[in-house]
């Protein structure tokens, strides 16, 4: 019974994020849709809630670390929206002069709107760095641009060690009284720093001509390259990509069909609810940004019942 737990406690931390477990060719297709079609919208509405869902599927990915990277993009989201009115004077709702020059309503809905696009983007790409691994990366790369991929998870797989390292070093230098202390002048802490740098890049170095060598050895390049996926595309791959892909397409129409029309100057003006593609576009948007998190919550659903049963 112990060991019966033990495996599902196991099994569960592996698969802590059911999104994760699919494919990486509808992972990809996913993050695409999410990113792409979040740089294209201006409208408020479709902003908000790609901002929302990037929000939350955040928050089941990282949990508590989310609330440090999202406190950073909350301050550059109040940075552009408060500075656009400041270089973009047009609009014909002044709210007040500053400097002798009009800061418009229009201008600031207008930079609210950018800054939530760049915050949207941002918790997409903050989630696909969670869930597309390197080995996902090469998987779907690896046969088309093989050399460019394996560059691509080197140097993505290069940058965490790098900041692993560096605090191993540092850690290592504190333990034996030479890293100096909070109260140290700036030329120490310097000199500190540029010892780190230059252990840094002698390990990075080493490292560098001990994978050639190993690659060498091991016969990379002389013949034609073989690859190796744990990854199939099942049944369920197929379901949830032909779903995306509906929802993708009904959204591109309702957008054609002007249900992300919003326009900014002179007066604010932009399609609300009422119409018939506002209300379907933003329905499948939205249903297709929750579909990482629908997949968590019907997981979790699953998962207690399961263990209501042991």
């Amino acid at each position: 019974m112990v060991s019966k737990q033990s495996e599902i406690k196991t099994m569960r931390e592996i698969y802590k994020d059911e999104f994760s477990t699919y494919n990486p060719v509808t992972n990809i297709v996913f993050f695409l849709g999410a990113i792409i079609l979040g740089m294209f919208f201006i409208h408020p509405v479709f902003v908000g809630v790609s901002i929302i869902v990037g929000v939350i599927y955040l928050f089941t990915l990282i949990k508590k670390r989310a609330f440090k990277e999202l406190l950073l993009m909350l301050v550059m989201f109040i940075v552009l929206a408060a500075i656009n009115p400041v270089f973009n004077r047009m609009g014909a709702t002044v709210l007040f002069w500053l400097f002798g020059k009009p800061y418009t309503f229009e201008a600031l809905i207008y930079g609210m709107t950018l800054g939530g696009m760049a915050v949207a983007i941002l918790c997409w790409f903050a989630c696909y760095n969670c869930i597309m691994t390197s080995d996902k990366f090469i998987y779907i790369f690896g046969r088309i641009i093989p050399s460019v991929s394996l560059i691509l998870s080197m140097i993505l797989r290069l940058i965490p060690n790098l900041s692993r390292k560096t605090k191993q070093i540092s850690s290592a230098r504190s333990c034996i009284g030479m890293a100096g202390s909070a109260s140290s002048s700036r030329m120490e802490k310097i000199r500190n720093g540029t010892l780190v740098l230059s252990t840094l890049t002698s390990w990075a170095l080493e490292g560098g001509i001990i994978m050639a060598d190993s690659m060498r050895s091991r016969g990379y390049g002389t013949g034609k390259r073989t690859t190796f996926a744990k990854y199939r595309f099942d049944k369920r791959n197929w379901v949830l990509l032909i779903i995306m892909v509906i929802l993708i397409g009904i959204t591109i129409f309702c957008a054609v069909k002007g249900s992300t029309k919003a326009e900014y100057v002179p007066y604010f003006t932009m399609t609300w609810f009422g119409e018939f593609y506002m209300t379907l576009g933003i329905v499948c948007y939205g249903i297709f940004l929750l579909i990482p998190v629908l997949l968590t919550i019907k997981e979790t659903i699953k998962w207690r019942i399961f263990r209501s049963k042991i």
